[in-house]
């Protein structure tokens, strides 16, 4: 439990504190959506719908896929935050060690298993079958990228918990520059269409992997402690991470749930809504990256102040994070009342899908807004290891708030099922409030600690 302190207004320390790591989060985050805007907006300006709607179904796939093992950075956050707190370079080491390992096998374990997660997928899609057939094409592709983007997702966990925000940022620039270079070439210059873009996704996966793995050694080779063989090869000395983990996955579930719930529904709707959706998905994709920032430097700060059992720091850096998100959140909602329409206009050329994506746009002005507290708190809940708070508010989020709001909303169409998404946001937020308020009260922030070898 961490030491009872008395809660002080944030100081000029702590703002450049948490700026130093956010920034270079923010920047990077950004980077990862435009990588989405850019696959948006190559084949959103093909003459033909079809493939814009295709691509955001592949992606969408990969999104649940990939994002089902997020774990894999938030948990390696956490958990080498503390390490790093407590300073012990053994657990440090092992840490990315585990998390590499458990990475690979996960990756490999997709690769056998894609065709059943593919075609269940697209089957429970339904999209119309031209679409389908393109984005089974596009799937079958990206598919092989599985190892490397969960490695990558280890690497960036363990880079942020070693309070390093500027090396995910390098490594994201580079990798999603090359993406962007790779999509134009594959679709304008080779003629590709959706498999185009899935091709230009894993070579750019597994360049960021290796960059990852070279820029490794700046923190490395100066931490001393080593990396114990018996901590790689027998399961117990994993309990840490899978404890951690086994919470992550199952809320990670969940929101993937929803937003894979809310494709289908709008896929159902047609292929306009379908493609207007996608288009206003990559607003969504920018949102949460962009508050995302601020989350991560709050979970590498709790996570350090929690292995030093700093209570009068944790809640500093809770404020802080605070002051900042809400700033932030209400520049995300004046840049889309502002350039919204701009944006769209540029992500496709497509006429319907413009009038339809303008329609719905005003409820991705209200969602920073809403949304902003949500991320805020999974960010202190991952720093924290209190990550079966963060898994049962999801589940009342999406299960008990989400999936009711949708039902009875549905004679409002795609404007109901917008107003649906939002109140996911709005209970996740209030629900984990109430249990940062409940934890508090009661002093009872429990730290998972990391076993050294």
């Amino acid at each position: 439990m961490l030491r009872s302190a008395h809660i002080n207004w944030p100081t000029q320390r702590d703002h450049k504190e948490v700026w130093s790591l956010a920034w270079p989060m923010i920047l990077s985050n950004i980077t990862v959506p435009l990588v989405g805007l850019v696959d948006t907006a190559v084949i959103g300006h093909l003459p033909d719908g079809h493939h814009l709607a295709a691509v955001a179904i592949g992606s969408m796939i990969f999104s649940i896929v990939y994002w089902a093992f997020g774990f894999l950075r938030m948990g390696t956050t956490g958990l080498t935050a503390q390490a790093l707190g407590a300073e012990d370079p053994t657990a440090n080491r092992t840490l990315l060690a585990q998390s590499l390992v458990m990475a690979t096998l996960i990756g490999l374990c997709i690769i056998m298993l894609q065709t059943p997660i593919i075609e269940l997928a697209l089957h429970w899609i339904a999209a119309e079958p031209l679409v389908t057939e393109e984005a089974r094409q596009y799937a079958s592709i990206r598919v092989y990228g599985a190892p490397a983007v969960l490695c990558n997702f280890a690497l960036l966990g363990w880079f942020l918990g070693n309070q390093n925000s500027k090396i995910p940022l390098l490594l994201l620039t580079v990798t999603n520059l090359l993406n962007m270079v790779l999509d134009i070439i594959a679709v304008y210059g080779l003629g590709m269409h959706a498999d185009g873009v899935a091709l230009a996704s894993v070579i750019a996966e597994y360049g960021s992997l290796l960059l990852g793995l070279y820029l490794c050694r700046s923190i490395l080779r100066p931490m001393s402690g080593q990396l114990l063989a018996a901590s790689l090869t027998q399961v117990r000395h994993y309990t840490a991470l899978f404890q951690v983990n086994r919470y992550l996955f199952i809320r990670t579930l969940a929101l993937l749930f929803s937003m894979a719930f809310f494709t289908a529904q709008g896929a159902r709707q047609g292929t306009d809504i379908l493609s207007a959706n996608a288009v206003l998905l990559n607003f969504i994709l920018l949102i949460s990256n962009g508050l995302d920032g601020f989350a991560h430097a709050t979970e590498a700060l709790i996570g350090k102040r929690s292995g030093r059992q700093d209570m009068t720091g944790f809640y500093r850096t809770v404020t802080t994070a605070a002051i900042w998100s809400a700033i932030t959140a209400l520049l995300f909602s004046l840049f889309f009342w502002v350039a919204g329409g701009w944006v769209i206009q540029l992500l496709t050329s497509i006429e319907n899908v413009q009038q339809q994506a303008m329609i719905y746009l005003p409820w991705l002005i209200i969602l920073p807004l809403i949304g902003v507290w949500s991320f805020l708190l999974d960010g202190i809940f991952i720093g924290a290891t209190q990550v079966k708070a963060m898994q049962n508010t999801m589940l009342f989020s999406v299960f008990c708030v989400f999936i009711p709001a949708w039902w009875l909303l549905q004679p409002l169409g795609n404007h109901g099922l917008w107003i649906a998404y939002l109140t996911l946001f709005l209970a996740r937020g209030i629900s984990g409030g109430w249990v940062f308020w409940q934890l508090s009260r009661k002093q009872q922030w429990q730290i998972t600690r990391k076993a050294s070898a």
